[in-house]
């Protein structure tokens, strides 16, 4: 039955139909433990599919629907990246005009960066700041606003030279959609309504999941939970909002896509941005290192991979790839594009299995380019299945290596104080009920009791076990015997990198001194 169904995807899509699709997709809900998905795909300017699968949440019947908003995370980079081009097309703003000329406050740690960084530099992600830079400031959710994360910026340390090299960020889109207020005079939640959902007919979505009403159709967020799948609440998403607040639906995100591959032409004369823009923004900026996928994903390794500005950019068969993926707790997505084949692929999610939205989406793919049948569910499960145990073997690892006998050099009392990092602010250590716990000052979720790991690390288990972020904390002494720095970083490989705990630098602060 699994032949005969892969088979089918050689066939025309009017014979193919919606039946070989559907199986893939409730494999993949089955597989992955997935409760909803919605998928569009789009082929030479028609929507041929929009539908949802499953459900919104588990333990209720509503179901998911091609109407149903799921929040899109990352992929709304590409929108605001689009917003300033359309800044460009009106005359307001070039790509190359410098960041500090254009938005008062702005400053890298580095003097050099600070006056060279460009527009474009903000959206391909080759600023030298590291891996998900910043990201403790907005996940989990914090209480600092985006004008607090653009005067932080400065003090988070380079990790690399200037445009030498790739590293996922999210922090400059934050400073993008100030750029965006400051230049067009508008809010980027008033840009995304006016500019993008109105034109479009993108008439559910929304700018972020503090704009959902009570009856908005609107699938949950749901991830494992000590080994049981939980549903979660929406990000809030107070701050950071450019890099990855919109909802939106497999209808409404079809028509974008629409827009994407007609470079911007909306038809009836009508145009988001001018297709010179829409060339710029696929356009390779930073290379990506290319890793290679052996074994069952050995057919999807690229021979290039590049970020443009908002979207990246490989080979995939011999033919451009375009597109971006999303992450939330809670929630997956990727938007596909092969612009020579007119083709788009959106894949939505409500469960954090970046397996399910790629064994779509390569099904999908190579039925549109006759590839030859594979069973992509069954090669995703693979390598997720290695990929777990992997984490897993590294977590037991750490664990033998640790002296259970020893004990912390001081009394628990003097590891207690306020500790400050240069970029996040405070964090708090207290002795309650006779145990150490730490309290982030911004990040409410990030309140723990502290667990003795060996010698002066203890171990941070947040309590809500979803987060998959527990964190070993180190604390440093002087030769005095007192704390002098405090370190951290993730327990498991599997944490996400925006939980960027390695990063911290806590020191002591002085009796007295205002919070920061």
């Amino acid at each position: 039955m699994r032949f005969r169904a892969l088979c089918l995807l050689l066939l025309p899509m009017v014979v193919w139909g919606q039946a070989a699709l559907d199986q893939v997709v409730e494999r993949c809900r089955k597989e992955f433990q997935v409760p909803g998905i919605a998928v569009a795909v789009v082929k030479d300017g028609k929507v041929v599919v929009a539908k949802g699968y499953g459900l919104r949440k588990i333990g209720d019947p509503a179901p998911v629907t091609p109407r149903t908003l799921f929040p899109i995370a990352s992929n709304t980079k590409v929108f605001t990246a689009a917003a300033l081009a359309m800044l460009v097309d009106e005359g307001k703003l070039d790509w190359d005009d410098r960041v500090v000329d254009r938005l008062p406050g702005f400053q890298m740690s580095d003097p050099y960066v600070t006056r060279e960084m460009r527009v474009r530099d903000l959206l391909c992600h080759r600023s030298g700041l590291g891996l998900g830079a910043g990201d403790l400031m907005f996940w989990p959710a914090s209480d600092l606003t985006d004008e607090d994360i653009l005067h932080r910026l400065r003090f988070i340390p380079l990790a690399t030279s200037f445009r030498s090299t790739y590293a996922y960020d999210n922090i400059l889109y934050s400073v993008a959609g100030l750029l965006l207020k400051q230049v067009g005079g508008k809010p980027w939640e008033e840009v995304m309504r006016v500019r993008f959902f109105g034109p479009l007919g993108m008439a559910d979505s929304l700018p972020g999941s503090r704009f959902l009403k009570a009856d908005t159709d609107v699938a949950t967020p749901h991830a494992p939970a000590e080994g049981k799948l939980v549903a979660l609440p929406q990000d809030p998403f107070n701050n950071n909002a450019p890099a990855g607040a919109i909802l939106s639906s497999a209808e409404d995100l079809s028509k974008w896509v629409r827009a994407l591959l007609a470079q911007g032409d909306l038809g009836q004369g009508r145009r988001l941005y001018s297709a010179a823009q829409a060339r710029l923004l696929e356009t390779p900026l930073t290379l990506l290192p290319l890793r290679p996928r052996e074994g069952p994903l050995k057919e999807a390794t690229p021979t290039m991979a590049a970020y443009a500005m908002g979207l990246g950019v490989r080979d995939y068969r011999g033919t451009r790839l375009v597109g971006h993926t999303g992450g939330l707790a809670g929630m997956v997505s990727r938007v596909t594009l092969l612009p020579e084949h007119k083709l788009g692929v959106v894949v939505l999610t409500n469960a954090e299995v970046t397996e399910a939205f790629d064994a779509i989406t390569h099904t999908v793919l190579d039925h549109y380019l006759n590839a030859p049948p594979k069973d992509w569910v069954a090669a995703h499960a693979e390598v997720k299945a290695a990929r777990e145990a992997r984490a897993k073997a590294a977590v037991a690892k750490a664990s033998a290596g640790r002296d259970a006998a020893s004990r912390p050099s001081l009394p628990l009392a003097a590891y207690a104080g306020r500790y400050r990092d240069p970029w996040y602010g405070d964090v708090h250590f207290e002795v309650k009920e006779g145990r150490l716990r730490i309290r982030f000052s911004h990040t409410p979720a990030l309140n723990a009791v502290l667990e003795h790991w060996q010698q002066d690390t203890f171990v941070a288990r947040w309590p809500d076990r979803s987060m998959d972020a527990d964190a070993f904390v180190t604390f440093a002494l002087d030769p005095a015997g007192k704390v002098r720095e405090i370190r951290m970083q993730p327990v498991s490989p599997s944490t996400d990198f925006s939980y960027d705990f390695q990063d911290l630098r806590l020191k002591p602060v002085a009796e007295g001194a205002p919070p920061f």
